[in-house]
């Protein structure tokens, strides 16, 4: 491949960066858009939680947000997807736009035990969290090259069970994919496990769950597809072979192993989006 060519796919990729208002903040997201004309269907990323900021050498590797927004934004443009990845509060792009919600609950971790971390990430998740989310998806759906009725939702670790809260709250959501949902709190958390259990109980939305058999626990996804499966709910389960040899490879299998999932997520959404 010549330079020329290399520069213009890397130009056809690249993401615009979109202000979404979310109360007083002005959150920033990463907005790829497919080829041609809308409108187009269209998904929204919520990332896990932390902060994916840049090294401080500049760097950006698989720690950070947009190197991580950059494995999977042009994936689903390329399916002819318009796609979201919005940076919540605190985090990524949006590091000036209010306080990180993990910095609060784990202070509350080393304060008060896991107990109140729990209580204070279950509280943040239903309140803050919710509302960027939300934010990021009336954005979307105010887009002149969405069509609104055809919209998703997806999300990672922290932002698997935000995607959830989300289709327990709007029914008009065609999709939901989660890759490696809640895999780091759920043994520690019945608070979120009861939490997460009612939400797919009410849900009407198709929903994916997705995870590594490495993942810090598989546990979230066989337990809520296993409710959604008794309660005759539309749903997928797919536990995929081991990635890389520790718990957070696993973790991140949505950013290392993009070709492993992308053939089953497509042939799981495109009916539901089209």
């Amino acid at each position: 491949m010549g330079p020329a060519i290399a520069l213009a796919l890397a130009l056809a990729t690249a993401p615009d960066t979109a202000i979404v208002q979310s109360g007083r903040l002005e959150l920033r997201g990463l907005l790829w858009r497919p080829e041609g004309e809308g409108p187009f269907p269209a998904v929204l990323f919520n990332h896990g939680s932390g902060h994916g900021v840049r090294s401080a050498s500049g760097d950006r590797d698989e720690h950070t947000m947009e190197w991580q927004a950059d494995q999977i934004g042009p994936v689903f443009a390329r399916h002819g997807y318009l796609f979201l990845y919005l940076f919540r509060r605190g985090t990524g792009l949006s590091s000036s736009q209010g306080m990180n919600s993990s910095d609060f609950w784990e202070r509350a971790m080393v304060r008060q035990g896991q107990d109140a971390r729990n209580k204070l990430q279950l509280r943040l998740m239903e309140t803050v969290e919710l509302n960027d989310a939300f934010a990021g998806l009336r954005f979307l759906r105010k887009l002149r090259d969405v069509d609104k009725n055809r919209v998703a939702v997806a999300g990672h670790s922290f932002g698997g069970s935000l995607t959830l809260m989300m289709t327990e709250r709007d029914s008009s959501l065609r999709a939901a994919i989660v890759f490696s949902g809640a895999a780091r709190s759920w043994p520690q958390s019945a608070e979120l496990r009861q939490r997460l259990t009612a939400a797919v109980g009410r849900t009407v939305v198709p929903t994916f769950f997705i995870a590594a058999a490495n993942d810090y626990s598989v546990a979230p996804a066989e337990s809520l597809s296993a409710e959604m499966d008794r309660l005759a709910k539309a749903y997928k389960l797919k536990i995929y072979p081991p990635v890389g040899k520790t718990p957070q490879e696993g973790h991140s299998f949505v950013h290392l192993r993009v070709a492993t999932w992308e053939p089953d997520v497509f042939a799981f959404l495109d009916p539901l989006m089209r």
